[in-house]
């Protein structure tokens, strides 16, 4: 074996470079024991973080081989280690080809696919690491690994994870910066150190302060950092394929399957249900599943539902997340009609996204992106905001209803993402007030249903509530309005979920909440605003979904449980579309509108939380402020790249003035603190003044007196770094500073001047 290795190295080309590896030079070997400890713990902590956000287990096998890895470095740090090198490189090699593999079979998500394929790099990175600057690949592999978990995380998981990193990382950057100055890089001690080396950089309570304050000033930032919507990249969170098998739509009616409710031909629980889906008749609610998410909403049902989490939502603004609208009432519920009209939509096999086509308004809307992830199972009605135009599912066809809800051939799973892009029309009070009453014939036809036997009774009684109005109404959406406002302040919500009695077999639910029980449950007051809506010839329908959820300003996702469903009646405007008008008591009149934005919302919620403190002249006073600088300062900045992008005079005339801003801001900042500086000088006495120059003048040079440092222990440290001139001047003001201070003796002002002036004017020179 031995005689072929050296034939190997008389051959012209590897024998060239095994001579040329032979004759390098030993890289400069890193010693610190706790600098290699302290930054294997950063890369474990990347690891782990991916694995904790992911929902994977590479942890399993990561950690323990990068710290064989670590750990054969150190050993090996004085060694060249060339075998170990063409080893790595193939090793390399065949990660990239694992990386190009994987990345064929998930494009739709590659962030995970890169970061396996950092967690490989840093594995056979480890087995190799004489170096500080190796160590530092780890730092930024570490570093990298957190980041990649912080765009996956969901949950604030990850914030114990961000914090022990932070620790970690704080202590690794002293070692580095100690080891780039070449301070204690190697393993014996200096027996004699100056005091000024003698005091750690790592102690317990330097360390301490630097991470409360470091976490005080990021939580700061972050809580006043604007959060602007939107997704600046066209490339959209969506699910790897899903393989239907037999789940296809397979009839013309692709229909509603709630978990909460018993299949036909199944009287028992192990059907996955607790009743059947009928429109009328009591019936006891499921406590997981929200019972209006099917092809009939039966409201006639008593029970309550136990909070869980459903989805989380990233959304460029808050909305009213809309699952199915029903058209059909039934007395006691609602149903869903013209299943024929239930179109499918098949996708490309090379692309995510699915053309719904939804038909354009006439009014502003405005484009709003959704990504929605599944945390627990839910019917197979994709939830979204209205009017979706695009839509991003892992299934190859969805199907979209004639009110614009959209169908998938599979129940959404836990764990599943997919992405809308609605274009949501905005609500402009003043036109829709003058809107056309004018209705096409479809929309007639559909939408003002009213069961013969209630409709004169229902248009009398909503007819006198309208003539309740201090004035004339007589636009529809004014109307809606009062109405809604009116269910709120004349009508109840039982206390007890189970007080309300049932309707009887023939007894109208709308009827019996008017005129026998004076209110009823949250969904019975959205269908009696319908009914009362179409009585007086307003088309409106009965639209169910969730609310935004509850903002977690931390991860930027709407948290989504299942009790945030709820119905609420949708009203047609011609030209204009529909608009959700909510008579609930405790809720808003109108749902979030796509205009409000959560760009402030950390110091909103801090404000909310100081203003219940303050007088209501004061809190009122100080939230006029408060809005007029937001609404200044997203006129300036989320405009501003409209204008400087607006071509190339544009772009150039934008950066010159941010240049000069900077420049002008630079400056005015160093005159404050040459202004602040003199200003404090001229406080003090003249010596103490003197002898303060004397430090700034030698800290400009990089010899910064040290706290612990007496005036004569600094002066005496100073012949090691100054000229025999210069220690003898800076001893000599020492010693006046010193005497003046502890002895009371005067000082000869004018010699240490001009012995000052010597020092700053040869400093001058030499630098010159």
């Amino acid at each position: 074996m031995t005689s072929k290795i050296e034939y190997l190295k008389h051959l012209p080309v590897l024998g060239q470079l095994w001579r040329s590896l032979a004759g390098t030079k030993p890289a400069h070997t890193e010693n610190s024991i706790w600098l290699r400890v302290l930054v294997q713990g950063l890369v474990v902590v990347g690891i782990v973080a991916t694995d904790v956000a992911a929902g994977t287990q590479m942890s399993f096998w990561a950690v323990p081989l990068s710290i064989v890895g670590a750990t054969w470095s150190w050993y090996r740090r004085y060694s060249r280690n060339i075998a170990v090198k063409f080893l790595l490189a193939i090793g390399m090699l065949l990660a990239l080809g694992a990386f190009f593999s994987n990345l064929l079979t998930q494009l739709h998500d590659t962030r995970l696919v890169l970061a396996e394929l950092l967690i490989w790099v840093q594995i056979l990175h480890s087995f190799d690491m004489p170096r500080r600057q190796d160590l530092g690949y780890s730092m930024v592999i570490g570093l990298i690994l957190l980041a990649v978990a912080g765009t996956i995380s969901q949950t604030l998981v990850f914030a114990p994870l961000l914090l022990i990193f932070l620790a970690l990382a704080l202590p690794v950057l002293v070692l580095d910066y100690r080891s780039r100055l070449g301070i204690f890089v190697k393993p014996h001690r200096p027996r004699k150190l100056p005091q000024t080396t003698q005091t750690s950089l790592l102690s317990l309570r330097s360390f301490s302060l630097f991470l409360l304050a470091i976490l005080g000033l990021g939580l700061v930032i972050f809580a006043v950092m604007p959060r602007f919507p939107g997704y600046q990249l066209q490339t959209f969170p969506v699910s790897a394929p899903v393989d239907l098998g037999n789940s296809n739509f397979n009839s013309s009616n692709p229909g509603i399957v709630n978990p909460g409710y018993v299949r036909p031909g199944n009287s028992d629980d192990s059907a996955g249900g607790s009743y059947q889906n009928l429109a009328t008749g009591p019936g006891k609610m499921d406590e997981s599943f929200y019972y209006g998410f099917g092809d009939k909403i039966n409201q006639n049902l008593r029970g309550e539902l136990k909070p869980k989490v459903v989805l989380r939502v990233r959304s460029q603004a808050p909305g009213f997340w809309r699952v199915l609208s029903f058209e059909n009432y039934t007395g006691q519920g609602w149903e869903i009609s013209r299943p024929e009209e239930v179109l499918k939509i098949n996708r490309p096999p090379w692309s995510y996204q699915f053309i719904l086509g939804t038909p354009p308004l006439s009014s502003e809307s405005k484009e709003v992106i959704q990504s929605y992830t599944v945390v627990s199972e839910l019917p197979n009605i994709i939830p979204a905001l209205a009017y979706p135009q695009r839509l991003y599912f892992p299934t190859p066809e969805v199907a979209l209803d004639p009110n614009g809800s959209l169908r998938s051939p599979l129940g959404l799973l836990a764990g599943l993402t997919y992405t809308v892009i609605s274009r949501v029309p905005l609500r402009d009070r003043t036109q829709l007030r003058f809107s056309s009453q004018e209705y096409p014939e479809k929309i007639k036809k559909y939408y003002l249903q009213v069961p013969p036997p209630i409709v004169d009774r229902v248009k009398e009684h909503t007819e006198a509530l309208l003539n309740d109005s201090d004035k004339p109404i007589t636009s529809s959406y004014e109307k809606a309005l009062f109405l809604a406002q009116a269910l709120k302040q004349n009508y109840t919500i039982p206390e007890n979920p189970l007080g309300l009695p049932f309707l009887a077999e023939n007894e109208d639910l709308v009827e019996a909440f008017l005129f026998k029980n004076k209110g009823g449950y949250p969904d019975h007051f959205s269908s009696t605003l319908t009914i009362m809506l179409r009585s007086i010839g307003i088309p409106a329908r009965l639209v169910v979904g969730f609310g935004s959820g509850e903002f977690n300003p931390f991860t930027g996702l709407y948290v989504v449980k299942n009790t945030d469903a709820y119905a609420m009646s949708e009203v047609y405007f011609p030209e204009y579309g529909w608009f959700a008008f909510d008579p609930i008591p405790g809720h808003e009149l109108l749902p979030p509108s796509v205009k409000e934005s959560q760009t402030f919302s950390v110091w909103q919620q801090f404000w909310q939380w100081v203003a219940g403190w303050l007088p209501s002249p004061v809190s009122s006073w100080l939230a006029e402020v408060w809005n007029l600088f937001v609404s200044w300062l997203l006129r300036g900045f989320i405009r501003l790249p409209k204008v400087l992008f607006n071509g190339w005079l544009g772009l150039f005339t934008g950066l010159i003035l941010a240049v000069a801003f900077g420049f002008l801001s630079w400056l005015g900042w160093q005159q404050w603190r040459s202004w602040r500086y003199h200003r404090w000088l001229a406080s003090l006495p003249p010596m103490e003044s003197l002898y303060q120059k004397m430090l700034k003048v030698l800290g400009k040079k990089g010899y910064i007196k040290h706290p612990a440092q007496t005036p004569l222990e600094y002066a005496r440290s100073m012949p090691q770094h100054q000229s025999s001139f210069d220690a003898e001047v800076i001893e000599e003001i020492s010693l006046a500073y010193v005497n003046w201070r502890y002895g009371a003796v005067k000082p000869n002002l004018k010699n240490l001047q001009q012995r000052l002036h010597q020092l700053s004017t040869r400093d001058y020179a030499q630098s010159g």
